[in-house]
């Protein structure tokens, strides 16, 4: 959204698009999950009496959209991109399919994987940790507003503590939001780390796949 209250910024856009640019330069495979709030969330959908699978499947199709507009501004950066979504919408993008996934990041390509899981009731997060996994990827980097995890919302409590680190255990005894329970459970289970960062100030994703201490790190 950018500074927008709805939709797509073009120019935020082309920001990721450059951030990405760089690390792929440096022959770092990359694959991103999107999700489609600046355009429908299904939780908000059902909260105001919609049906909530009916309101996840448009959730779904918001992460396309996002999808291709992502898509379109990496390719005009140069980058070679390949949209594939959980839902089929072949004459939109590819069906996701494990084996050609991981042999376009082989290539160098990136891959942008748009309509979540395919399923109602699973979030972004969740769909981001399952993608991960099936891609055998070295780390998930969780791009927020905000610099990292608290011990409270840093939006609304300015004495918020931020970790620099913390393990997945104490995420959980402190009760701690990083990714919905069934997303960071997954993550767990299969040792996969996770960097939160701010992905909106420039230069931060370079540093994160640098190995900087930026942002908090989960892991055991």
């Amino acid at each position: 959204m950018g500074d927008r209250n709805y939709g797509i910024d073009p120019e935020r856009l082309s920001e990721y698009a450059r951030e990405i640019k760089g690390i792929i330069d440096e022959g770092i495979e990359v694959a991103i999950v999107i999700g489609g709030g600046n355009i429908f969330r299904g939780v908000a959908g059902a909260s105001n009496g919609m049906d909530r699978v009916q309101g996840d499947h448009m959730g779904m199709l918001a992460t396309v959209i996002n999808g291709l507009a992502l898509q379109s501004a990496c390719e005009n950066c140069g980058i070679e991109t390949r949209l594939q979504s959980s839902v089929k919408i072949n004459e939109l993008a590819e069906p996701f399919i494990r084996r050609k996934a991981l042999r376009h990041l082989e290539k160098g390509r990136l891959v942008i994987f748009g309509g979540g899981t395919g399923n109602p009731y699973f979030t972004t997060d969740s769909a981001a940790v399952l993608r991960a996994i099936e891609i055998k990827a070295d780390v998930i980097l969780k791009g927020t507003r905000v610099d990292g995890i608290y011990d409270d919302d840093p939006e609304k409590n300015k004495k918020a503590v931020k970790f620099d680190f913390i393990t997945f255990e104490d995420v959980i005894k402190k009760g701690l939001k990083v990714m919905d329970t069934t997303a960071f459970t997954l993550s767990h289970e299969n040792q996969l780390p996770i960097i939160v960062f701010d992905i909106n100030k420039p230069g931060n994703l370079m540093k994160a796949v640098s190995g900087e201490k930026i942002g908090t790190k989960v892991n055991l």
